[in-house]
């Protein structure tokens, strides 16, 4: 079956810095969308950042100039740099793809099952 795994989650202080990665696997004709999304306690899940297969990116407002997204397309990974986190960025991070697993089948979203980012001094 797919499986999408993230790594790279942590504590990190205010002002720090932390690079999540996602790699699927498994059966996988394309994979055409990728994206982190996060839900803190208490709050709905939300998307942080999205990249398509060509390149295209969106982040949500809170992240723009701090998360870079990134993609290996040969690799079927994703990854996410965060740069500059504050207590506001804490969170469960998951990794999405949005892909076929053959040509037959139809496009829908598969996640991992997601890596705390805790931001704390």
């Amino acid at each position: 079956q797919v499986q999408l795994v993230e790594s790279g989650g942590g504590l990190v202080q205010p002002g720090g810095s932390l690079r999540l990665s996602c790699a699927a696997s498994g059966r996988i004709f394309n994979i055409y969308g990728m994206g982190w999304h996060r839900q803190a306690p208490g709050q709905q899940r939300e998307l942080v950042a999205a990249i398509a297969s060509g390149g295209h990116t969106n982040y949500t407002d809170s992240v723009k100039g701090r998360f870079t997204i990134s993609r290996d397309n040969a690799k079927n990974t994703v990854y996410l740099q965060m740069n500059s986190l504050q207590p506001e960025d804490t969170a469960v991070y998951l990794c999405n793809a949005n892909l076929r697993v053959t040509i037959s089948r139809p496009i829908r979203d598969y996640w991992g099952q997601g890596t705390q980012v805790t931001v704390s001094s």
